[in-house]
């Protein structure tokens, strides 16, 4: 299946990204009609989770965060740029009053790299890490650069338990999608659940062998595997990697022995974190999951395998 052909799959992917970013409340009325929901399954607004407009956020103190230089803008953004979700970036890093009709998020954690917001549907399993600077998405060179913050690193040590915004969810999952199939363009790390048979199913391809134990290997065929979707979707293929830890810069690893060897491009790609967890808690383990729309059965979406709802 390639998520690029179908219109009814396009709808239902611009409906979950909808639902993963903050500040689109009045855009999803419509989306939610056009996907079948009835009028009655309610969205929440900013007002049921967030602060007052004039409950203005206190600036991160230390230093300035890492951006990309002014040359990569036309790739990376501009600061001047006006995105929704932008916007509440500068909201809680600098108190940027909102426009009329965006409602204020709740800053969850703000610090000089990042910040972590409430993604939508608000639950207790479905929050956002974003850059403090203004960067697009995954197409953004700077972020596989020395220079960049991990991340990925800093959106585990948020989300695993006894982090400072945990995922409610007995597995946990991290995701970013494509530039296709996202729906606003700041860059953005989802940090959700995973269905246990998600869990389950990465663990056998584990134990089979299935997985690459090095980036170098990550695109070797025997590695791409079919994992079913969250959504009840069926499967799709991904390119499987085992890592014991997240200090490597994921985003570099893939343009590097997926993207370049291939001819591919960085803005078609998704990428997904599962880390391992068993009955005692996390196993010091990750699974990093890999797809794009040139593979058979591949997907440019996190949003087949994580659960925000």
């Amino acid at each position: 299946m390639n998520d690029e052909k179908t219109s009814n799959e396009l709808t239902r992917r611009r409906f979950v990204a909808f639902s993963g970013v903050i500040g689109a409340a009045a855009l999803l009325t419509g989306v939610e009609a056009a996907a079948g929901r009835t009028a009655s399954a309610a969205v929440p607004t900013y007002a049921d989770t967030d602060p007052a407009p004039d409950m203005c956020p206190t600036p991160p103190p230390g230093g300035t965060p890492a951006c990309p230089p002014a040359q990569l803008q036309p790739l990376c953004g501009s600061p001047a740029d006006n995105d929704p979700l932008w916007r509440d970036v500068q909201y809680c890093t600098h108190g940027k009053p909102l426009p009329p009709g965006q409602n204020p998020p709740a800053c969850l954690k703000v610090t000089s790299d990042y910040v972590v917001l409430n993604g939508r549907p608000s639950s207790r399993h479905n929050f956002l890490l974003t850059p403090s600077c203004r960067i697009t998405g995954i197409e953004c060179p700077f972020i596989e650069t020395s220079g960049a913050p991990n991340y990925w690193n800093d959106a585990w040590d948020n989300a695993r338990s006894g982090g400072s915004v945990p995922v409610q969810y007995p597995n946990i999952g991290l995701g970013i999608n494509s530039q296709n199939a996202r729906f606003l363009d700041q860059l953005h790390i989802h940090m959700a659940g995973v269905r246990a048979s998600t869990q389950r199913r990465l663990q056998e391809l584990e134990t089979m062998g299935r997985m690459a134990t090095s980036p170098a290997q990550w695109d070797a065929v025997k590695y791409r595997v079919a994992v079913t979707g969250s959504d009840g979707t069926g499967d799709r293929t991904y390119r499987a990697l085992r890592l014991t830890d997240l200090g490597t810069n994921l985003f570099a690893q893939l343009q590097e022995h997926v993207v370049k060897p291939n001819g591919l491009s960085m803005a078609n790609q998704t990428l997904i974190v599962v880390p391992k967890m068993t009955a005692t808690g996390f196993a010091g383990a990750f699974y990093v999951l890999n797809s794009d729309s040139s593979l058979h059965d591949g997907t440019n979406t996190c949003d087949h395998l994580l659960v925000y709802s």
